[in-house]
């Protein structure tokens, strides 16, 4: 059995989702520009130099929040039992978006606050491109592993239509007034299921 990550890992990962956290919520309540490293550092708990061990600038911050939705939905198609890869990632969209707590809507809607403000500023935009290209690269790795007699250009298609799905889907949601008319779920599975219509011999 492998071992889990060691107590000094964890405790990286609860202070890097700390620092997130925070940044995210001062991007969301003010102007990127008027957001300060320092303000970020008082709000999460943690000193300045903390905070330089770990990232370079104040719009790297959010970076763990808007990896982790990553991490959990690759995980689910890691583990999905489904017998072909679309319906695994169907239903590990369906798993992951759908809410069963209070600290699940929490974090959407500070997501939701997130992605508003990278649609004022390039610099936050950049880390949630980013953030995407390397969730589709990391999600061909494990089509690949999955199915590894498929057709390589086939699985950068499907990775692609999932990882696009999502992204779409969660702008498209932020953009929204209030987002209460927009089921991310339903929406997200709908835009998978059309932008992998047409990807043969997978």
């Amino acid at each position: 059995m492998a071992a889990g990550p060691s107590l000094t890992e964890r405790r990286k990962q609860a202070t890097l989702l700390e620092i997130a956290e925070a940044a995210a919520e001062l991007f969301a309540e003010r102007e990127t520009k008027d957001v300060t490293v320092e303000a970020i550092t008082s709000a999460a708990g943690v000193s300045i130099r903390t905070f330089y061990r770990y990232f370079q600038t104040k719009e790297e911050a959010v970076t763990p929040l808007l990896t982790i939705g990553a991490q959990g939905w690759q995980a689910a198609i890691a583990d999905s039992s489904a017998s072909d890869l679309r319906s695994a990632i169907g239903e590990a969209i369906t798993t992951t978006l759908t809410l069963t707590s209070d600290a699940d809507r929490e974090a959407l809607l500070r997501t939701r606050g997130l992605l508003r403000a990278a649609m004022r500023d390039q610099r936050l935009a950049a880390v949630w491109r980013r953030v995407n290209g390397e969730s589709e690269a990391r999600l061909c790795e494990l089509i690949a592993a999955r199915d590894p007699g498929a057709d390589p250009f086939a699985v950068r298609l499907l990775a692609a239509a999932a990882t696009d799905a999502i992204r779409v889907t969660f702008e498209h949601w932020a953009a929204a007034d209030d987002g209460s008319e927009v089921n991310p779920v339903a929406l997200a599975v709908a835009a998978f299921d059309q932008l992998s219509a047409g990807i043969d011999r997978l």
